[in-house]
């Protein structure tokens, strides 16, 4: 196996692994036994999520994936961040 070859699978292989980590992140979401692990597998399937996204755009070759990474990282970051504060007063704003 050559060089070349390692360097074309490893995209895949690291694909996969991401979406297993989504998956995982997902289920603790889901069956989070609090609000705090709830919200912190929020923001990690979020940021897995991204890491995907950026991982197509390197197999695809096609920059468009780039900037709905950065969409999605600004709207994970402000999500996560309105959570906080409305677990911590009980008020939005």
């Amino acid at each position: 196996m050559s060089m070349y070859d390692v360097l074309q699978t490893l995209p895949y292989i690291t694909l996969i692994i991401h979406i297993v980590l989504v998956a995982v992140a997902v289920w603790r979401v889901w069956r989070g036994e609090n609000v705090i692990d709830r919200l912190i597998a929020v923001d990690l399937s979020s940021t897995l999520f991204l890491a995907v996204t950026v991982i197509i755009a390197i197999i695809s070759g096609d920059s468009i994936y780039i900037d709905i990474a950065l969409v999605l990282a600004a709207l994970g970051f402000i999500s996560t961040v309105a959570l906080s504060k409305y677990i911590t007063t009980e008020k939005m704003f």
